[in-house]
């Protein structure tokens, strides 16, 4: 049965209460101040991945779009990842972070030592959007919904917890703050909009709940490897590699 517009936004809102990842024990350790350099230092090389990937999974996205309405509201959020000519975008601010931690932003952007199952979830998401229908790849951006506050986490307790985080350092969450509120407004009207049958909102849900999946598995793959017992497959991120001799410890 078709659930009302307020039904169906709260089904959307429990399945980030349930499935959202910072409820991912990695997360803990990191908001905690439990995480080694080496560990944040993983954690940005790879997060950087799914980072470099957004704008290619919007464009991917757009290129399928009619509507120009639906265009010109979606082509923002590769602005906001890319940057323009006159504003950084999140890729230059998220190299900040790494170059703050003391990796070299450019061994960080050569994707050198991202882990496989990083690739594979975050190839996934991409192809995802790509093949689905636009509901569904709306949808499956609707974890906006539930980043504002993972982000104030973060940079609360990065503030609290490491010498490294500063305005400059944490310059990508806090720009998050105030553009993540703009896309998951209209995100969230499409979908409810556009998802007006039962079979559409299972799809759209189910979308929500792939892109959690997607999420959930980065971070897995980052404490399996670099969380005791760390097992670090071939390929990925080796502890003092990568680093940024000035800034090195």
């Amino acid at each position: 049965m078709t659930q009302t517009r307020e039904e169906f936004e709260a089904r959307l809102r429990r399945i980030g209460d349930e499935r959202y990842h910072d409820k991912h024990p990695f997360h803990h350790l990191l908001h905690g101040g439990r995480c080694t350099p080496d560990q944040v230092r993983a954690w940005v090389i790879n997060r950087y991945y799914y980072q470099s990937r957004i704008p290619m999974k919007d464009a991917a996205f757009m290129s399928r779009v009619e509507d120009p309405k639906l265009r010109r509201a979606w082509r923002s959020r590769i602005e906001d990842h890319d940057g323009t000519a006159e504003n950084e975008g999140g890729i230059a601010r998220w190299l900040k972070l790494a170059e703050a931690v003391g990796l070299d932003p450019d061994y960080v952007a050569s994707e050198e030592g991202i882990l496989p199952a990083t690739k594979f979830a975050v190839d996934a998401y991409v192809r995802f959007v790509r093949d689905k229908t636009l509901l569904e790849a709306v949808a499956s951006s609707l974890t906006e919904l539930f980043a504002p506050k993972i982000h104030a986490e973060r940079i609360e307790g990065l503030l609290k917890n490491y010498d490294f985080a500063d305005d400059t350092s944490l310059s990508y969450f806090r720009k998050r703050l105030t553009e993540a509120p703009k896309d998951v407004a209209f995100g969230l009207g499409w979908v409810l909009d556009h998802a007006d049958t039962a079979e559409k909102q299972d799809a759209a849900a189910n979308a929500l709940i792939f892109k959690t999946n997607v999420l959930w598995a980065q971070l897995d793959a980052l404490y399996s490897a670099y969380v005791e017992p760390a097992r670090i497959p071939p390929g990925a991120w080796v502890p003092g590699t990568g680093l940024a001799l000035a800034k090195a410890s």
